[in-house]
């Protein structure tokens, strides 16, 4: 296990398979394209160069790599590392938390063993283990032929399964159908290769198996709302300090000043055009970014003033007010937080 110091907003990926334990912190990573919140204390999987942003807030962050032997040792381990619809994430008990820090490489099948275990005792999608095996050797097909654009009735055949049936299951658990799985595949491959080379986007569509890059357009731009060329553009400027400076502007102000119209002022711009500038860039709204700010000071601060001491820093008129506000974002109340956290 290794300690890991992340570079906000920029993509980053692994050559290897890899579990990444957020081990405390508060903030916002993207994996896929997609946003995600509230990751403290819980381990996530990706697979090699799958690439993962955290775009803002503060983590201690470890990984473990594992090689590929290791993960072919069993088809449980799907579960782990093809993620189906959001990014899927392990919460282990304390004493399992205790042995991500065993230095040794012998223990990585006993993590991915406990891992997986966690994973169908947490039952995401309220399945089977029967029904996981069967939306999985789906999922393995998807992967091995999504170039190659295979009808649905061809990818079910190549499994052996009951069309009716497998159709029917991947609806009633996943909310998908096969179809939709499918081209989630190809759609992301698409943002891929879009996001993070700069092949042109001809090519990209020919290589991703589309015979004609205007149909490609209209694919992409129906299932992200942007053009190709605009999914890229939003990616490509490395040396945009945009968010970064936002950042620092909340981490200054977030004690008394949690409004967008404060923050628009504070850049030079109307409120509207930062919301859709942010947006744009991050997935989240202005709102969420100071709100992560605020919940990682309180969590410094409760520890060393208390919640009421804590409540006044931060701007609250009312501790109880304080109180409902971390609640809701953390699904703790400062106390039970604070007991959590002296009694772990």
């Amino acid at each position: 296990m290794k300690h890991f110091t992340p570079q906000l907003n920029e993509f980053i990926s692994f050559p290897n398979h890899i579990l990444i334990w957020i081990k405390s912190g508060v903030g916002w990573i993207e994996v896929d394209f997609k946003s995600y919140s509230n990751f403290e204390n819980k381990v996530i999987f990706l697979t090699p160069n799958q690439p993962i942003k955290f775009v803002s807030g503060h983590f201690d962050v470890y990984t473990l790599e594992f090689t590929a032997s290791f993960v072919q040792q069993s088809p449980d381990y799907r579960v782990l590392f093809k993620h189906l619809i959001s990014l899927g994430y392990i919460h282990f008990s304390k004493e399992e938390y205790q042995l991500l820090e065993s230095p040794l490489i012998q223990e990585a099948p006993k993590v991915l063993d406990l891992s997986t275990n966690q994973w169908f005792r947490q039952n995401p999608f309220k399945a089977q283990k029967e029904e996981y095996t069967m939306i999985f050797d789906l999922k393995d097909a998807i992967d091995a032929h999504f170039l190659e654009h295979w009808s649905i009735q061809e990818l079910i055949r190549s499994i052996d399964y009951d069309y009716a049936a497998l159709a029917r299951l991947v609806k009633n658990r996943l909310g998908l159908t096969v179809k939709n799985l499918a081209q989630r595949k190809l759609l992301l491959e698409s943002q891929k290769n879009i996001a993070l080379t700069d092949q042109p986007i001809q090519e990209i569509a020919y290589d991703l198996g589309f015979r004609d890059p205007a149909y490609f357009n209209r694919f992409f731009k129906q299932k992200t709302a942007l053009t190709p060329n605009q999914f890229r553009e939003k990616f490509s400027d490395s040396t945009d300090t945009f968010i970064q400076e936002l950042i620092d502007l909340i981490q200054q102000h977030h004690k008394n000043h949690r409004s967008t119209a404060f923050y628009a002022d504070k850049t030079y711009m109307t409120g509207k055009a930062l919301s859709r500038k942010v947006k744009e860039k991050t997935n989240l709204t202005v709102g969420e970014l100071v709100r992560a700010e605020v919940i990682h000071t309180a969590k410094s601060l409760l520890p060393i003033i208390g919640i009421k001491a804590t409540a006044f820093e931060l701007g609250f008129s009312e501790a109880n007010h304080f109180s409902a506000f971390f609640k809701k974002y953390t699904q703790l109340s400062p106390s039970d937080f604070l007991s959590k956290k002296y009694n772990s």
